[in-house]
């Protein structure tokens, strides 16, 4: 003769399926909390820090310009001198709204201060910087 059995009950009025289905679910929650906590924390991920941007300068002769990544991160104006291995000096006014610009990786282009030193005179040079 077959016996059917009924389902168990526990304690607090689970069934052995519904106490199974349970316990499945609960360690489900705790490989989601895992997989998740494996895949980063809950705080924003930030960009990666804008490289430095190197300046073309149009007539040159010796002079180099670069904005550095840590001067875009900041943000606040910069007045850069373009000297380089050129005997005299410009500088290049360098805007927070260029800098922003620069951020979003478009090219920012501007005129240097003149200088009358040397044999080229009253000068000045355009200075495009385009990020990679």
């Amino acid at each position: 003769m077959s016996t059917i059995n009924a389902p168990s009950t526990a304690a607090d009025g689970l069934s052995r399926r519904e106490f199974t289905l349970e316990a499945a679910l609960a360690l489900l929650a705790g490989c989601v909390i895992t997989v998740t906590e494996a895949c980063g924390s809950d705080s924003p991920t930030s960009a990666s820090p804008p490289a430095d941007v190197n300046g073309v300068i149009a007539a040159n002769h010796g002079h180099t310009a670069v904005v550095t990544g840590a001067q875009i991160t900041t943000g606040s104006a910069i007045s850069l001198d373009i000297q380089g291995t050129a005997v005299h000096h410009h500088t290049v006014a360098v805007s927070q709204a260029d800098l922003q610009t620069l951020k979003n990786r478009q090219p920012v282009t501007r005129e240097s201060s003149s200088d009358a030193s040397g044999a080229f005179g009253v000068h000045s040079h355009t200075v495009t910087f385009t990020p990679a």
